[in-house]
């Protein structure tokens, strides 16, 4: 049988829709195109030996092809590693190994990535878009294998699934491995089925929903695969520009979208003739996520596009969450919502902290996962309560309202007692000449670890002073948990879904020094 949420499904109910348009380009694939090529692509998958199970990773910005791959990788029951475009040659070699890939797509631009590695237990390569000359061996051209492909599903169509890889933000990246349930496509039984039916009913097959972040990270790819199986349209950004996203909204008319709080904050940072020169009332959806969102932050975007900014908190590993909509947030200013599951906050000794204090995050039951290739990571992420956790800490309120504070690693202990960088990084974040900030723990002799944070200037023409900034902080915090030196920087390593790499910023700080161990 055919079902509701399968991509052939939508294809056959309105073949000539869009179903990505690419925002810079304006390029458009419909239904039939993507249902069409993702086909194709998998019979290639299935003629290079690929079956049930098996493994293929993908690696470019994004593009259609880059759907079409996900596509034919799901519905043909594979698990699919879509990488990070900016990783090195090191980091991505270690992925494919890891991963144990026996197909791989890269993008021609990746020339100098690719012509580095080690593939010589890879047996399908494909390269997208013009391959110089100066391309590596073995790669198939991906418009030759779409032309040299039959048309039509492949005989043995299942649902596949996603293994996507932590950012690495504190160590090695290790994949997020997930059940794979190979039913038919579209089948709710199918764990990636279901949790697309909820972003599905979300948007609506009227939805115009927008992707501004890169699709190798788990809510941009889940969230625009889900689009499809509701016959939405995915406007997709090639990269993200705060006053391009504006105008795509406009242009497109986009309902829905999905940013990151960065975004938020430069879109903010805009001018005003800007913000006022582009039409966003559209909108009747707008989701966040991935990191926490500063109150003024998310105020600001409110008091500007209206009450329609819903925010979740939730990980790759998908064992638990949180949701709240904007009248909720209203009166609960700060809160990431109401558990979806069993939720406990959990103190140092193992117990269960009372309403209002801080600890980490552990919840029961949800679904299964393990860190691929690593039982001693899966091992830690449990206890003997059969909780899980994703290094989170928070609070409850009486209310029974979650709060985020910090990730329990990037904790600072000085002279015994526990900071989370957090609160000052969102006092910082307000100031007007400050872009972007970090703050983190750095040696000291006296306390163990002294407050540091580092700013990225919004205009480093006309910076603040180190003094105004920490005045700043003590004005609006405690002075133990302000930093007690501020060091600039031109660029914060940021990937370009918003995710900081902290230990970038932290490990000169520590070097030839032992980092406190969590």
């Amino acid at each position: 049988m055919t079902f509701e949420r399968s991509l052939q499904h939508q294809s056959t109910l309105h073949p000539e829709r869009a179903a990505i348009i690419m925002a810079a380009t304006g390029a458009v694939t419909t239904y039939a195109q993507l249902d069409d090529r993702s086909s194709r692509i998998a019979h290639t998958l299935r003629a290079a030996g690929l079956g049930i199970g098996d493994h293929i990773a993908l690696m470019m910005g994004n593009s259609s092809a880059f759907l079409e791959v996900a596509w034919a990788a799901q519905r043909s029951g594979l698990r699919y590693t879509a990488l990070n475009s900016h990783l090195r040659r090191d980091e991505v070699q270690y992925i494919l190994d890891d991963c144990g890939a026996s197909a791989f797509v890269i993008s021609a631009e990746l020339a100098s990535v690719a012509a580095d590695l080690d593939l010589s237990r890879i047996g399908l390569r494909i390269v997208v878009g013009s391959a110089e000359s100066g391309w590596p061996s073995g790669f198939v051209d991906y418009d030759e294998a779409l032309a040299q492909a039959p048309a039509g599903p492949i005989a043995d169509e299942a649902e596949g699934r996603e293994m996507l890889y932590s950012s690495g933000t504190t160590g090695r990246p290790k994949g997020v491995s997930k059940p794979l349930v190979a039913v038919e496509p579209g089948d709710p039984a199918s764990p990636a089925v279901a949790i697309a039916e909820g972003v599905a009913a979300a948007l609506g097959p009227d939805a115009v929903y927008l992707t501004p972040a890169p699709l190798y990270h788990a809510a941009p790819l889940v969230y625009t695969m889900g689009c499809h199986r509701a016959g939405a349209t995915a406007v997709v950004m090639e990269a993200f520009d705060a006053d391009a996203c504006l105008a795509t909204i406009e242009r497109h008319q986009v309902t829905h979208a999905q940013f990151v709080p960065t975004m938020f904050t430069r879109l903010l940072r805009l001018p005003d003739e800007q913000r006022q020169a582009h039409d966003t009332s559209s909108l009747r959806m707008v989701l966040h996520a991935a990191a926490p969102c500063p109150i003024a932050i998310k105020q600001a975007m409110m008091a500007w596009w209206g009450p329609i900014l819903y925010e979740y908190y939730a990980g790759t590993e998908d064992i638990g969450g949180s949701f709240i909509g904007p009248q909720e947030w209203l009166t609960h200013p700060g809160s990431v919502g109401r558990p979806n599951c069993e939720m406990h906050i959990v103190g140092p000794d193992g117990t269960d902290l009372p309403v209002g204090e801080a600890g980490t995050i552990w919840f029961a039951g949800g679904r299964d996962f393990e860190y691929h290739n690593d039982p001693g990571k899966t091992a830690a992420a449990g206890n003997e309560q059969g909780w899980r956790t994703l290094g989170d800490v928070g609070y409850l309120d009486t209310d029974g309202y979650l709060y985020l504070t910090d990730r329990s690693a990037d904790m600072i202990v000085s002279g015994g007692v526990n900071i989370y960088p957090r609160e000052a990084e969102d006092v910082l974040a307000l100031h007007p000449s400050v872009l972007d900030v970090a703050v983190f723990g750095v040696p000291d002799d006296e306390m163990g670890e002294a407050v540091k944070a580092v700013v990225e200037f919004a205009d480093p023409g006309q910076p603040a002073s180190e003094a105004e900034l920490l005045a700043w902080c003590r004005e609006r915090l405690a002075p133990y948990k302000c930093p007690r030196s501020i060091d600039v920087i031109d660029a914060m390593p940021r990937d370009p879904s918003g995710k900081l790499f902290k230990r970038r910023l932290k490990d000169p700080y520590w070097e030839g020094r032992q980092t406190r161990i969590m």
